[in-house]
């Protein structure tokens, strides 16, 4: 189970990321270490869209996590457009 903390909500709106792309990115994406023993996953999505005035043709969605007892809680979410 993915549980996306209330912060980690408010980045993700800013930033462009919507819900089920972070779910989707924990749940398939690739896992590597993070700081402070954490684990992140990425993922690529096809974006093929406007950002901040620019246009991209990928987006890609980092979500940092805890591991809890009932799966992974995202702490915070990076965007990256390229």
């Amino acid at each position: 189970m993915v549980t996306i903390h209330h912060h980690a909500e408010q980045r993700a709106k800013e930033r462009g990321a919507l819900t089920d792309e972070i779910i989707d990115t924990v749940n398939v994406g690739e896992q590597f270490p993070a700081k402070f023993d954490r684990i992140g996953f990425r993922k690529n999505f096809d974006f093929n869209s406007i950002w901040n005035n620019k246009h991209y043709s990928t987006k890609q969605i980092e979500a940092y996590c805890v591991e809890q007892d009932t799966g992974w809680l995202v702490i915070t979410v990076i965007v990256k457009y390229f």
